[in-house]
């Protein structure tokens, strides 16, 4: 599997402040899909992992300015991020491939080990 983050784009919204959304494209078997992700749910991904799998540094969650050089400087670092973790663990846990809206494999036995990424956040809390 490759993953690559090869653009973001800003988004404005009534109802809360802009947001930035990654836009992450998904290499498997012979296959590519896209999916697109904000910083908020990269960082819900990495508290869950951190429980399971040894997880690579995530880019801060404070940003002080979103000039595009810092916004391309937390694209590059979300990327390489995915990267290690692929990289890092041979069986990757089912809530990393739900992240990626990849099918989940029968080969993956640990797959299922570190719960999904859809859970409510309650049971984060017990």
């Amino acid at each position: 599997m490759e993953v690559y983050i090869p653009s973001f784009r800003y988004e404005e919204s009534d109802l809360e402040r802009g947001y930035t959304v990654f836009k992450i494209e998904v290499l498997m078997n012979g296959r590519k899909h896209f999916v697109e992700k904000r910083y908020s749910e990269f960082h819900a991904l990495h508290k869950k992992l951190k429980k399971c799998i040894k997880t690579p540094e995530i880019p801060s969650k404070h940003v002080r300015n979103w000039v595009p050089k810092v916004l391309e400087q937390r694209r590059q670092g979300l990327e390489t991020y995915l990267q290690a973790v692929i990289l890092e663990n041979e069986e990757l846990p089912k809530l990393f491939l739900d992240f990626l809206n990849v099918r989940h494999l029968p080969s993956l036995p640990k797959a299922e080990s570190c719960g999904s990424f859809d859970e409510t956040e309650s049971e984060e809390s017990r």
